[in-house]
């Protein structure tokens, strides 16, 4: 049991790449939380994926025993917390489970769009915040400029920032004094009902499920049972304990202290993420303030190429969605896939590391389908229908017109690639709201349909700005378009997963990229091939792939021309015949690089 003067709860947030996790790292070093000889970097990136890209994924937490200067004994929990805009719902879940944040900046790079959106996350949850500069070591570092741009453009006082490099362990100690010295103790009452909130949740193959939670009131013991408020089910604690990175067991958790508990809870859907958790008996009735439930903004199907496995993706898709709140998702059929799932997900980079983590932990391969937004289609009779796959568009007789999202994108560009940013802004559709500085960097601020920013906005603008801008956006509203289907024609068959909505005005363009892109991906068959790109009856681009042919004139040699006319017509027919029985394969990797179109 710790006093609660003595506990300290806070997460680290930054842009990526500033150094969050090798702050935690050192942190974790240096009060000898963890013995050198398991030190490793990334310590608390687990997930392979995590650790390969050199990205946080998840949030993670970590409890440290720090004897401060003043003699007395504290505890730090610790969140390291993700960076990209497609994990923001794991910042501000574990913003809402902690007192305070370190704000951690690249004393060379300065502030960018995504420490900005954290920054916001954690001054509405009412943290107190510690500013830290860290890269001093880099020889590009300038600590007095970033200091003057974090009140300039974030508006809190750094005259008292830690100047910290986390590669070479300078101002570690710092960090931590003021840690203890700067950040509030948690509050809460030992003696009142319990109320716990679950932070987390994730599947273990040997326990079951495990629940990180955070105690606000009441204290939580091993053998109680227990309620979770938001579906009434009760559960049997079997055991508690903290992390300290590896679990560690222990008899109780009072107010003010996180850790986690498992409690042979078998279903998947009873924990949901902000839940309260109360004792079964003398509990209490009034719940914590949830969080509101992410809006998924990309939707995709996933479907297995063996579709033998479609039972095991359900189960992947079940302990997945356990382990990721924002990540939702349906069951769907396709006329080419067959059975699969329809998934909402936050982002691209988010689709692609829960098909990565599906295709690795579960080992299913899968077909991923075109990327889409939700739209909105107002029938003549006054009604909207959501549409999630543009392949179940209503036939345009009954459509009076459809709304498209739009977001808000926050962009902060060094001045000398301000021009190709808002040209690429404004061949994406984009209306620009606002263009201010701070100090030699631009911020624009553009309004632009989510529809142009899913496919590949994000990589564009790295290259155009050789990776030196950064891109944060919020969705807005959904606003009227003239949209289009557009579908592509095998063999006169449409082939629903290749189906699109695009703009009118862009739709030859990006009908006539996607042929050609298909052309060079099918392979050829015994006959010849039309592909096609049409938008209802109307045919916009077309390619043709010829047919493998056998030389049937080897054997003529000399004689009349006819007698070679016959033998080819002879061979035409043949072909002719076989491509109206035949069938055309479209390979896997077809699918993923013609979605990945777009110049």
């Amino acid at each position: 049991m710790t006093q609660l003067s003595k506990i300290r709860n806070f997460s680290i947030v930054a842009h990526i790449d500033h150094g969050k996790s090798t702050l935690a790292d050192r942190l974790i070093q240096s009060t000898g939380t963890v013995k050198d000889r398991d030190m490793k970097e990334q310590l608390l990136d687990a997930m392979d994926i995590e650790r390969e890209r050199g990205i946080t994924i998840k949030a993670n937490t970590v409890r440290i025993d720090y004897t401060a200067e003043d003699g007395e004994d504290y505890v730090l929990n610790l969140i390291d917390t993700p960076g990209h805009v497609d994990f923001a719902y794991e910042v501000s879940r574990s913003m809402r489970a902690v007192e305070g944040s370190l704000l951690v900046v690249d004393s060379s790079q300065g502030v960018e769009a995504q420490t900005l959106a954290n920054v916001y996350q954690a001054i509405e949850a009412n943290h107190d915040i510690v500013p830290i500069l860290n890269k001093i070591d880099l020889p590009a570092s300038d600590c007095d400029r970033v200091a003057e741009q974090i009140e300039d453009v974030i508006g809190i006082d750094a005259s008292g920032a830690i100047r910290v490099s986390a590669k070479t362990g300078v101002g570690i100690k710092e960090t931590l004094e003021a840690i203890v010295k700067e950040l509030p103790a948690p509050k809460g009452t030992r003696d009142a009902p319990l109320k716990a909130m679950l932070v987390d949740s994730w599947y273990d193959a040997y326990l079951g499920v495990i629940v990180l939670v955070r105690i606000m009131d009441g204290v939580l013991k091993k053998g109680e049972r227990i309620k979770m408020l938001s579906n009434g089910s009760v559960h049997h604690v079997d055991q508690i304990g903290v992390f300290r990175p590896e679990m560690q067991m222990i008899d109780e958790l009072g107010p003010g202290e996180i850790g986690f508990l498992t409690a042979s809870i078998k279903q998947v859907r009873d924990t949901r993420v902000g839940d309260t958790i109360t004792h079964e008996k003398k509990g209490t009735d009034q719940a914590l303030l949830g969080f509101k439930p992410s809006q998924p903004v990309v939707f995709c199907g996933l479907f297995p190429v063996d579709n033998s496995e479609f039972e095991d993706l359900r189960e992947a898709i079940d302990k997945l969605s356990l382990n990721d709140a924002s990540f939702s998702s349906e069951m769907e059929t396709s006329a080419a896939l067959g059975f699969g799932f329809r998934c909402g997900f936050l982002g691209l980079l988010h689709l692609e590391v829960i098909r990565d983590r599906i295709e690795r932990e579960y080992n299913i391969e899968l077909i991923t389908t075109a990327p889409s937004v939700i739209y909105h289609v107002f029938l003549r009779d006054g009604t909207m229908n959501p549409l999630h796959n543009p392949a179940d568009m209503p036939d345009l007789t009954h459509v009076d017109h459809l709304e498209e999202p739009r977001i808000k994108a926050t962009i902060l560009v060094p001045d000398e690639y301000l021009g190709d940013v808002l040209k690429l802004c404004q061949d994406r559709r984009g209306i620009q709201m606002d263009l201010t500085y701070a100090g030699s960097r631009a911020m624009v601020v553009y309004d632009l349909p989510l529809n142009e920013v899913v496919f590949d906005f994000y990589d564009r603008l790295k290259s155009v700005t050789k990776g030196y801008a950064s891109f944060d956006y919020q969705m807005t509203e959904y606003r009227q378009d003239n949209l289009v289907k557009m579908s592509v024609l095998v063999n006169d068959e449409a082939v629903d997963a290749l189906s699109t909505m695009v703009h009118r005005d862009r739709a030859e363009a990006r009908g006539r990229a996607m042929v050609e892109k298909l052309k060079d991906l099918i392979p050829r068959h015994m006959f010849k091939i039309p592909i096609q790109a049409a938008i209802g009856g109307k045919v916009i681009a077309r390619e043709t792939l010829s047919a493998m042919r056998k030389d049937v004139t080897a054997k003529c040699y000399g004689g009349d021309v006819s007698r070679k006319k016959k033998l080819l017509d002879k061979q035409k027919a043949g072909k002719k015949k076989m491509r109206q029985f035949g069938k055309v394969d479209i390979p896997q990797e077809a699918f993923i690089s013609a979605l990945k179109m777009d110049g």
